[in-house]
């Protein structure tokens, strides 16, 4: 499993300092949609300079005008990035197109899609798929021990990424799942000891997830 760390609610080179103390323990490196909307493509361009080597999600959550947004941000470095699954077949179809022309790859957030939805997508094998549980949400219920992920048992088989809320405390619950990335925040980002929390987590994620196919 990989994890991937989620940089969010911070300026750009507090994210690629926080990054660098953390970066032999993670695999992929996500600019989050608070730094995007704040500070701009050039995050993802800063943060991609600065570990060339690492695969970087870019979490647009582009829900229209997928073509000009994939194309600014795969221009800027980023080799993923994110669709809302609620939104219109034509944009995510756009998205993995232009994903497909530039070699890249597009992970869909299922963040409040219907089971009708969810259905639909499932026909986008070249996708990842993020299960999410949002931040509005974790702070009403933080990763409550009766949650189910019932609801998502026809994913099983599909590449998939889960996040929201994830913690040493809370990792064993995703692992009915099985999940091939699992995307972390401020459990590392907001640590007293970044580098610490992510080895740790480094050591967890070894038997509970599946296996990501870069060759996909």
């Amino acid at each position: 499993m990989y994890i991937q760390l989620a940089l969010d609610r911070m300026n750009i080179n507090d994210a690629i300092q926080i990054t660098k103390q953390v970066e032999e323990y993670i695999d992929w490196v996500e600019v989050g949609t608070s730094l995007i909307k704040e500070f701009g493509i050039k995050s993802i361009d800063s943060v991609k300079r600065a570990f060339p080597n690492k695969t970087l999600v870019a979490d647009v959550k582009t829900i229209d005008n997928a073509k000009y947004e994939c194309s600014l941000c795969f221009g800027a470095g980023a080799d993923i990035i994110t669709v809302m699954g609620v939104a219109p077949q034509i944009t995510v179809e756009t998205c993995l197109d232009e994903a497909n022309i530039h070699g890249k790859k597009v992970m869909i957030d299922l963040l409040n899609a219907s089971e009708s939805t969810m259905q639909q997508l499932l026909k986008y094998k070249d996708a990842i798929f993020c299960i999410h549980v949002s931040k509005d949400e974790q702070e009403i219920s933080l990763w409550k021990a009766e949650r189910s992920f019932t609801r998502f048992e026809s994913f099983k088989g599909s590449t998939l990424a889960v996040a929201g809320g994830i913690s040493v405390a809370t990792i064993e619950r995703i692992k009915p799942l099985h999940p091939s990335i699992v995307i972390v925040g401020s459990a590392i980002t907001q640590a007293k000891d970044p580098e610490s929390v992510a080895k740790e987590l480094k050591q967890l994620v070894k038997n509970i997830g599946g296996e990501y196919d870069e060759s996909n």
